[in-house]
C-alpha cells in the first residue's frame, strides 16, 4: 500500500466495491419482494452504492462510540454526532437497514443456516488470504468480544439472559505474532443433523470439526498451531502432521480427549514436585509434557523438542525453568489476550435480533481490525500514526463522504 493510502483503502481490501455494489443489488431486490407482498412502501427509494457505504459507516461509527443504538447518532443526547447526521437523514438511515440484505433469496439448493451471509464471508476470506501471509506460528481460539459496560451495568436479568443466548459460535485462525485473524470459522449452536453444535456440545468432536475447518488451508505449510484444552488431542495432532502441521497445546483431563495418553501421566501425584519440576514420555515424534509450577500444567505437542530447556520469567518470583515448547505457548497465548484485550473493545456494539446480521457485523469488525493491523504494517502509519480508535472513526467519515480519499499530489 503507498504512503498515501486512507483508511477506507485499507478497508476496502476486505469489503471492495464490488461486493459493496452486490449489497446494493440484494438490498434493492428484497425491498422490491418485499413490498409485492406486504404493501407499497412509499417512503422507499432504491439504496445507491454512496448511500450503502454510509450506512456501514453509521453501523461501523458504535464501535468507536461504543453505543448499541446507531439512532443516537440523530438524536440531541450525549452519542449525537451532528457532522455524521447532516449526510443521510434518521428516517432514511432506518429503511435502508429495514431491508439491508447481502443474500435475498435462497436458492433451492442452500440447507446452509447462513446462507444470507456466507457469500460474504467467503469473498472475506479471499481478501485475508490475498492480501497477508502469516507467520509460521498461529494459534486457534474463540475470540473475546467485548459487551458494552454500560449495557451490562444497566440491563435487566432478563436482558442479560436473552443477550447471553447467542445462536452461533465464532473460531478464528490467528497469526501469533500480528494478531491478524486468518480465517474465520461461524458455527450455528441450532445446526441440524449430527454436525449440529446442539449434538456436539462439550464433546471434543466439535472441537476437532472446528479445528478441521479452521486449518484446511493450512496443509503443508509447516505452520506451528498453538490449541486450548478443548481442541488438543492425540489423534487430531497425529492427523494434522501427516498433513504438514505442526501442534502444541494445553491439556486438561476434564476438557481435553485423552484418548490414546498414558493415564500415569494425567494424575498429579500425592507430594508435587518442586517449581519448575518436569517429566516427559515421548512416542515418536510426540511429547507429553508435565510440568508443575504452583499446580499441574500439560502440554502435548509435535513441535518442539521435548529436551529442549526454555524459561517462564515472573515479575516476583523471576526465572522458572521449563521445556521450551511451555515457553513458546506461554509466550504466543499472552500476545494473543493482549491483542483481545485491546481490539475487542471495538467490536461493532449494534446488536441486531437476526443470527445472520450478527454475524455480518462481527465479520465487518474482524475486518477493520485486520485492515488496521495491515495498516500499521504499511509506509501510511510513518506518515500519520492513528491510533486504533482514530483509524475507525477516519475509516466512517471516509465511507460517509466527509473525508477527502483521494491520493494527494
Amino acid at each position: 500500500m503507498p504512503p498515501s493510502a486512507s483508511a477506507v483503502d485499507f478497508f476496502q481490501l476486505f469489503v471492495p466495491d464490488n461486493v459493496l455494489k452486490n449489497m446494493v443489488v440484494q438490498t434493492n431486490l428484497y425491498a422490491k419482494k418485499f413490498q409485492e407482498r406486504f404493501g407499497s412502501d412509499g417512503a422507499w427509494v432504491d439504496v445507491t452504492l454512496p448511500e450503502m457505504k454510509a450506512f456501514l459507516g453509521y453501523v461501523i461509527s458504535t464501535s468507536t462510540s461504543h453505543c448499541e443504538s446507531v439512532l443516537s447518532i440523530w438524536s440531541g443526547g450525549f452519542y449525537s454526532n451532528r457532522s455524521l447526521a447532516l449526510v443521510m437523514s434518521q428516517a432514511r438511515f432506518e429503511k435502508i437497514l429495514k431491508y439491508f440484505h447481502v443474500v435475498a433469496f435462497r436458492s433451492s439448493q442452500t440447507t446452509h443456516g447462513l446462507y444470507k451471509v456466507q457469500p460474504f464471508l467467503d469473498s472475506l476470506q479471499n481478501g485475508f488470504d490475498s492480501a497477508f501471509r502469516p507467520s509460521q506460528t498461529q494459534v486457534l481460539h474463540e475470540p473475546l468480544i467485548d459487551e458494552d459496560p454500560v449495557f451490562i451495568a444497566t440491563c435487566t436479568e432478563r436482558e442479560l439472559r436473552k443477550r447471553k443466548k447467542r445462536k452461533f459460535s465464532l473460531w478464528v485462525r490467528q497469526c501469533s505474532s500480528t494478531g491478524f485473524i486468518i480465517q474465520i470459522y461461524v458455527h450455528l449452536k441450532e445446526g441440524g443433523g449430527p454436525d449440529g453444535l446442539d449434538a456436539l456440545k462439550n464433546k471434543p468432536q466439535l472441537h476437532s470439526m472446528v479445528a478441521r475447518s479452521l486449518c484446511r488451508t493450512a496443509a503443508g505449510k509447516n505452520y506451528i498451531i498453538f490449541t486450548g484444552p478443548s481442541i488438543t488431542s492425540l489423534t487430531l495432532f497425529e492427523e494434522f502432521e501427516k498433513q504438514g502441521i505442526y501442534c502444541c497445546g494445553l491439556l486438561s483431563s476434564r476438557k481435553s480427549d485423552c484418548t490414546g495418553l498414558p493415564p500415569s501421566m494425567l494424575s498429579s501425584p500425592a507430594l508435587p514436585p518442586a517449581r519448575g519440576q518436569h517429566s516427559i514420555r515421548v512416542k515418536g515424534s510426540m511429547s507429553l509434557i508435565c510440568w508443575y509450577n504452583k499446580g499441574h500444567f500439560r502440554f502435548l505437542t509435535n513441535a518442539y523438542s521435548p529436551v529442549q530447556q526454555g524459561v517462564i520469567i515472573k515479575r516476583r518470583s523471576g526465572e522458572i525453568p521449563c521445556p521450551l515448547a511451555v515457553e513458546a505457548f506461554a509466550a504466543h497465548l499472552s500476545y494473543i489476550c493482549k491483542y483481545d484485550d485491546k481490539y475487542s473493545k471495538y467490536f461493532i456494539s449494534h446488536k441486531p435480533n437476526k443470527t445472520w446480521q450478527q454475524v455480518f457485523w462481527f465479520a465487518v469488525s474482524v475486518a477493520i481490525n485486520n485492515a488496521y493491523i495491515l495498516y500499521k504494517m504499511s509506509e501510511a502509519y510513518h506518515v500519520k500514526r492513528y491510533s486504533r480508535a482514530q483509524f475507525g472513526e477516519r475509516l466512517v467519515r471516509e465511507l460517509l463522504g466527509l473525508e477527502d480519499t483521494s491520493p494527494s499530489l
